[in-house]
């Protein structure tokens, strides 16, 4: 199938693109910087989220849209929240009324876990109560909720890709724990540590989430339907286990600041079995130890 993937040239979109066309199938990367290259795309081509008229031709030849455009830091949301509905949202609804304006009918959203909030039973499964904690959250349980009105409505068929902490290969994210950590282990100062560092989370293999998005475009519903996948390991790390991990791979200490404890959930993991009994998919690479090995050595030749 010929697949637009919005946001192709950013950290997990590079990777969704190289592993669509290694599942044969034709992606065409949508990006906003002129003269981008994206390995692996049979064609690139430039658009913004907020460009109406741009995104509708786009959509020439596609068959189905995979969604990462967005933006994507929590924190930020706080100070920045109309930033947030503006990209996140909006920018999905002009894809959304692109896509019909050309036909399009199929479209997989990569969105968050993060719209869970902080569920006292662990791990998080699809049909909890959604208690979005963030604009960034919020935003994105806006553009789902969007999505899948258009599938009632327009009769198209939609995935929803919920992810938490995607992590490995060479993350252009600093403010991420695996980054932080290595960059630790690599001399640059010790690693902040709120309390003791026993925050639990779930850590996703980038390859891993490519692979389920090319699983998603693989068994789309039918039209008119659409349904939502915890894409995870399944599998909770503390700080400190991230830690230990590096360790071990590095073969250096790492240096710690444990500064006062702060107010955050204990543990936020991801129940990714529907996802791997119905997309025939499972989180192959996402031990924390291959996610630090691969990162640690993405790290080091980038040096």
């Amino acid at each position: 199938m010929r697949v637009l993937v919005t946001g192709a040239n950013g950290y997990v979109g590079r990777e969704v693109v190289a592993a669509l066309a290694a599942a044969g199938h034709s992606p065409v990367a949508m990006v906003r910087a002129a003269g981008a290259t994206v390995a692996g795309a049979t064609e690139v081509r430039l658009a913004d989220l907020l460009d109406v008229h741009a995104l509708r031709q786009t959509m020439e030849g596609v068959d189905v849209v995979c969604h990462l455009a967005g933006v994507a830091r929590a924190r930020e949301s706080l100070t920045e929240p109309l930033k947030y509905f503006r990209v996140n949202t909006a920018g999905t609804i002009a894809l959304l009324d692109a896509m019909a304006r050309a036909g399009v009918k199929k479209i997989v959203l990569a969105s968050t876990g993060s719209i869970y909030g902080t569920p006292k039973s662990q791990p998080m499964v699809e049909d909890m109560p959604d208690a979005p904690p963030h604009p960034y959250a919020s935003s994105k349980l806006a553009a789902e909720l969007a999505v899948e009105a258009q599938a009632k409505g327009a009769g198209i068929s939609a995935i929803t890709v919920r992810m938490l902490n995607v992590a490995g290969g060479l993350d252009p994210d600093p403010t991420r724990l695996v980054p932080r950590v290595l960059a630790a282990a690599m001399g640059h100062g010790p690693l902040p540590v709120n309390g003791e560092g026993a925050a639990v989370r779930d850590y996703l293999h980038v390859a891993d989430a490519a692979a389920a998005f090319v699983a998603c475009v693989e068994h789309l519903p039918a039209a008119g339907k659409s349904t939502r996948y915890n894409i995870g390991s399944g599998v909770g790390y503390s700080v400190l286990d991230v830690v230990a991990a590096a360790e071990r791979v590095t073969g250096r200490q790492i240096p710690l600041e444990h500064r006062p404890p702060v107010s955050e959930p204990e543990a936020l993991v991801s129940d990714p079995a529907k996802a791997m009994s119905e997309l025939n998919w499972s989180p192959e690479r996402s031990s924390i130890a291959e996610i630090v090995r691969d990162a640690w050595s993405a790290v080091s030749e980038a040096q």
